[in-house]
């Protein structure tokens, strides 16, 4: 298992929940959920590096037959443009099917009441991202997901 914290990504339509693991990538915890508003990637950015964190997580929301949507290409798109930003700090995109019902069940099981879900939701399934990639890691012993290709600078 690569050692040193990792921040997580789930892209929604309104919103971005963003969490983070500790350096031995044990705990994943809730760091915030910010608003899409054109400021979000900013915000992350800031949150990745005051962190120092040496990679991040976005959750590809594939259909459950496997496909891309909508809302893939939304997250990818996000994915690329926080990629060439934090550059050199890789972005990987994760499988995430299912995490945010699975984090509304979480929520529910927890009991907090579910008119309350939405201001954490999006940080909950940002968590299941996140323990998902640690767990493809630690099984396979690979970087998780798929790499965001960076252009080079001459690309640029």
């Amino acid at each position: 298992m690569r050692r040193g914290k990792r921040l997580a990504i789930d892209v929604g339509e309104a919103r971005v929940g963003v969490a983070m693991c500790d350096p031995d990538a044990i705990l994943a915890t809730p760091v915030t959920t910010l608003t899409r508003n054109g400021s979000d990637i900013r915000k992350a950015l800031r949150i990745a590096r005051e962190q120092e964190v040496m990679e991040v997580i976005v959750g590809l929301p594939l259909n459950m037959d496997g496909t891309e949507g909508i809302s893939a290409r939304h997250a990818r798109h996000w994915a690329d443009l926080f990629a060439k930003r934090i550059d050199p700090v890789r972005v990987r995109m994760v499988d995430e099917r299912l995490s945010s019902v699975t984090a509304h069940t979480q929520l529910s099981q927890s009991g907090l009441n579910s008119r309350r879900h939405r201001s954490v939701v999006d940080q909950a399934a940002a968590i299941v991202i996140l323990e998902t990639a640690l767990e493809i890691e630690r099984r396979t012993g690979e970087a998780p997901g798929e790499l965001v290709p960076v252009p080079s600078h001459d690309e640029r």
